[in-house]
Formats: structure tokens, sequence, C-alpha cells
């Protein structure tokens, strides 16, 4: 799958380990941005970059207000910030009201980045227990983009994969390992 410019990944309740299988066989030279909301305690102090970070053996940080946003490396939203990708690709925080009872939420950082990257974005909506990200990833789609959704029958909780699929026909319904192996065979391309 060739054109992708940049990888947004949302998740809720068993996110944590389907992060790690999706994003654990990417290749060395991998190229794209991945940037991922997880549905997170906003009370708290997150410690997910660190964790991926040593389980994927990969660049990984929580995504800081106004960063540019860097080839290969893996961002994940902080507890209690929205996520968003503004025009010149570049992150922005905000503490804007709860999307579906969530905040950091995956509609939220999916709407900026169709905004931003267009044909270019490649959307994947993975295990949860609510409706966030169906109508982010519908959107993803509507602007030209690419999007993939875990198989229900796969995930941890399948709310949230059946809320997206009841919206929009996705490009690829895949098991987490169907996705990773996906993401493998992007074609390297400057952000």
């Amino acid at each position: 799958m060739n054109g992708v410019r940049a990888v947004v990944i949302g998740a809720s309740a068993g996110g944590v380990a389907a992060l790690f299988e999706v994003l654990g066989g990417l290749p060395e030279g991998f190229a794209q941005p991945v940037l991922c909301v997880l549905h997170l305690p906003d009370d708290r102090h997150s410690q997910l970059a660190q964790v991926l970070q040593r389980r994927l053996h990969r660049p990984v940080r929580e995504a800081r207000d106004k960063e540019r946003i860097e080839a290969g490396q893996i961002y994940v939203a902080a507890p209690g910030y929205h996520l968003s990708v503004e025009c010149d690709l570049s992150l922005s925080l905000s503490q804007e009201a709860p999307v579906h009872f969530s905040r950091p939420a995956i509609d939220f950082l999916f709407a900026s980045a169709a905004d931003a990257y267009g044909e270019g974005l490649l959307g994947v909506l993975l295990t949860g227990a609510n409706e966030d990200g169906a109508e982010g990833l519908a959107y993803i789609k509507k602007c030209g983009g690419r999007t993939v959704v875990q198989d229900p029958r796969d995930a941890q909780v399948a709310l949230m994969p059946e809320a997206a699929l009841a919206l929009h026909r996705p490009d690829h319904i895949l098991s987490l390992s169907g996705i990773g192996q996906l993401l493998a065979t992007l074609e390297p391309s400057a952000c």
C-alpha cells in the first residue's frame, strides 16, 4: 500500500496489548509517523510511551504541543489532552470537552489528521468499549484516506470495531496480526 504518509491508531479497552501486537512487527526502516490515541484515565501520569518504547525497541514519545511530526516516530496522546494534527503537520494539544466521555478522543485525532494528510492517511481502529473513533474513521475515508478496522471477533472488546463497521465500509477488516502485516508492507514515504 503506497502513498501513505502517516498512520493514526485508536484503541480503548484492551488497547495496550493490541498496540504491542500491531506495532511489534514494524520493519527496521519504517518511515511513516504513527500517532496513537489510547483512552487513559486523565488523573494520573501515563507510562505508555516508556512501556511501548521498551517493548518495541522503537522511538516512542508522548506528543508535545507545537511539536513537528517526524518520520518514523511513534507518538502517544497524553492523558487529559486531545491530540490533533495541524495543517503544517505539527501536533496540537487541547483541553476541549471530552468526546464520547474521552479526552484524548480518537475522533479528535482522526478528523484533524484527515484534514492535514487527506489521501495520505491510514486510519486504524482497534479494540474498545465505546463508539469513539467510528465517525473519525468514516471521515478519514471521506477525505480519501484508507481505513482498517480490527475484526470484532479478534478484539478483546468488540464494541468499538462494531461501531465503526456500522458507520462505514473500511478498506480492510483484519486481525491484529493482519494489521501488523499490513503496516509492515507500507512503502517508505516522506511525512
